[in-house]
């Protein structure tokens, strides 16, 4: 079969070394409406490929930005531990940085608002930028808050019109959203021009390594662009004239990166001693070449099969199973995996925007969380496998019908 030609998004070498092939999906957040399900779905090629020559491991743009992001259901105010994640980043990054009410913070990505409130009632003057319709119209819905936002894609263009009506930043912050931008190098150059020449940026990402380690393919879906390790992100960074001076490894989604960059010239804010652990790390696990990420198609395979023979044999005892959580990351499993309705009768989400609706490629419905007492199913396999302890503890009643938790990732978890 000929392979289809790919250019790296950063450094434009020819892409030919397969990271991980999850077959062709429909994007993971495109909710089938009733309405919608007698006609076809857009299926993209789920295919990513490691750099041989700067180790970004990514995925060509199949589906755009703009389809994926302009009808977007995903609200990051819905995850009580995203939001204690959210405060807590700013209470510390107000203290770090001495914002004050003369500051500017820009948040990219900024959804729903649900970070930049915590900002507001320190009374630190905020702006969002977000590409998506429904959440920026969920953020302006707050303005009771003061968050405005513009609803727009980052990058070059948006913030050369924002420095010239003088919105220079303190702070640029972005929570998942680097992976998010099929022109990385067109986003990273925007933050340089955005930010003041004292200011930092501070940037969260899944970390690649923790990725591969930790057998998190289900957060590969169309949406992420691009898959980071600091040894890539730090070479993105600098080709735009930005130096990452310190990191933080994070528990969210599984293992992430905090990195903290400033202008390459602003020597006042020294590389900390963070930066060479990690990348010392990275160079022993093989992370800082692309043979060090062979071997991961295979793995992943075992772990749809391991899948697989559970949800059959729950059906074969006549027992029944749900799923938590309409998340990106499970409709990535699901559809790699070919689970539909005659494994799993539906799953609930607490987002109102995903209830009524249906899982996209699978077809399984949507329901309210409340299904799940009135049901009283046997399991509940718990899709976003990065907060199963908080779902675990809202769900804790169904022990007292034997009800049992599934957690798929990394490996097969049957949690009593």
């Amino acid at each position: 079969m000929t392979q289809a030609y790919y250019v790296c998004r950063h450094c434009g070498a020819t892409l030919s070394r397969v990271f991980c092939d999850l077959r062709a999906t429909p994007p993971s957040n495109s909710f089938l409406r009733p309405e919608d399900l007698a006609r076809g779905e857009m299926n993209y090629p789920l295919t990513t490929y490691v750099c041989d020559c700067c180790t970004l491991v990514q995925l060509p743009e199949h589906a755009s930005a703009e389809a994926i992001f302009d009808d977007y259901v995903y609200f990051s105010s819905f995850s009580d531990s995203w939001l204690a994640h959210a405060k807590a980043y700013c209470d510390m990054i107000v203290k770090r940085l001495s914002l004050n009410s003369d500051s500017l913070v820009i948040e990219l990505a900024s959804n729903d608002g649900y970070l930049l409130q915590y900002l507001k009632e320190r009374g630190v003057p905020t702006l969002g930028i977000d590409p998506s319709r429904t959440v920026a119209e969920a953020a302006e819905a707050a303005e009771a808050k003061g968050i405005s936002t513009i609803v727009d894609f980052f990058g070059t263009r948006l913030a050369d019109t924002l420095a010239q009506n003088h919105k220079h930043a303190d702070l640029i912050l972005g929570n998942n959203v680097l992976a998010h931008v099929p022109d990385v190098n067109d986003f990273v150059g925007g933050i340089a021009r955005l930010l003041k020449p004292a200011g930092v940026v501070t940037m969260e990402f899944p970390h690649i390594v923790r990725l591969v380690q930790g057998m998190q393919f289900d957060t590969i879906y169309h949406e992420h662009f691009s898959y980071f390790s600091l040894h890539t992100a730090e070479r993105v960074f600098a080709s735009q004239g930005l130096t990452i001076f310190d990191v933080e490894e994070i528990p969210t989604h599984g293992g992430s990166l905090r990195i903290f960059a400033r202008h390459a010239a602003n020597d006042a804010l020294p590389v900390t001693d963070a930066m060479a652990l990690l990348k010392a790390r990275e160079v022993s696990g093989g992370f800082d070449t692309p043979e060090g990420f062979d071997g991961f198609e295979d793995k992943v395979r075992r772990v749809k099969r391991d899948l697989l023979r559970f949800l059959i044999s729950v059906r074969e005892e006549d027992k029944s199973i749900v799923g938590y959580g309409a998340a990106a990351k499970g409709n990535t499993l699901l559809n790699y995996c070919g689970v539909g309705v005659d494994l799993l009768d539906y799953v609930v989400d607490r987002n109102p925007m995903k209830q009524g609706r249906f899982l996209p490629g699978v077809r399984i419905p949507v329901k309210a969380p409340e299904a799940i007492a009135q049901d009283r199913p046997d399991y509940v396999l718990i899709l976003p496998w990065n907060i199963k302890e908080e779902v675990m503890e809202q769900l804790a009643f169904i022990r007292g019908w034997g009800g049992r938790f599934v957690v798929p990732i990394p490996s097969l978890q049957v949690v009593e």
